[in-house]
């Protein structure tokens, strides 16, 4: 299972506690009014809007909060048009990095983002150049304390690609088109699903074997996360659990 993985379940637990919370809050409901502008406002009819409205709702944003970001990108509240753009470039190690952008300002995130890259040791890349590297899936996060069998049986009755402990939790993979339908079976089989989202998951990993390289992959991306405009990064390297606890 990839660092990146492991990483994310890692910021998941954070996030309940993190003092940064107002800005996930932020880069939630961005994505919610995008999503809603761009797809309508019923989540029913609406695949991505129901995706980002349960990713928005796991991460504790109130449902008002939500529900005045979709009247803005509907046209019922006035809102800011954003820009959908994705960024690759290369960390250390040759690491491949995706980073989605959501803007008002193209030359603003532009800037941020390659200046990232480059006070860390990175590097852009062209369009196309790492993109490839990826595949689009839909991800659940479930209770660690599930019985792994059991959660099996569920999941692949539901329709999902695979199962596999990531950290405390374990992760249920999905083809993008299936992870609501997904997540409801599993969560009307008794299990809890602590966060579902769509992701791009690496077809290869790059392992990172000691604690310096894989310190300044981290640091770029969450550099790079520290980034209003940034929604979400993703990597196509490997970290052991004991190089984490390392850098934990």
């Amino acid at each position: 299972m990839s660092g990146h993985s492991k990483w994310a379940t890692i910021k998941h637990k954070k996030g309940a506690t993190d003092a940064k919370r107002a800005k996930v809050f932020a880069k939630l409901i961005r994505q919610v009014e995008v999503a809603a502008r761009e797809g309508g406002p019923d989540p029913e009819m609406n695949p991505s809007l129901r995706t980002m409205f349960q990713k928005a709702r796991d991460s504790s944003v109130p449902l008002e909060t939500i529900e005045k970001a979709i009247k803005r990108a509907t046209g019922g509240l006035d809102g800011v048009n954003y820009e959908q753009i994705t960024y690759e470039g290369y960390a250390a190690g040759g690491v491949a990095l995706l980073i989605d952008v959501l803007t008002d300002n193209r030359n603003r995130s532009g800037s941020d983002v390659r200046s990232a890259f480059t006070k860390r040791g990175g590097s852009m890349a062209e369009p196309g150049a790492v993109a490839w590297q990826f595949d689009r899936k839909g991800s659940l996060l479930v209770d660690g304390g599930a019985d792994e069998d059991e959660l099996m049986m569920a999941a692949i009755e539901a329709g999902a690609d695979d199962v596999a402990r990531v950290g405390d939790s374990w992760q249920v993979s999905t083809a993008p088109t299936d992870l609501h339908a997904v997540r409801t079976q599993i969560e009307e089989a008794g299990f809890k699903v602590e966060s579902g989202d769509l992701t791009m998951v690496a077809q290869n990993l790059i392992p990172l074997e000691d604690s310096s390289s894989a310190k300044k992959v981290l640091d770029l991306i969450d550099a790079l996360e520290e980034l209003d405009d940034v929604q979400d990064v993703y990597g196509n390297f490997d970290i052991s659990d004991e190089i984490i606890a390392q850098l934990d």
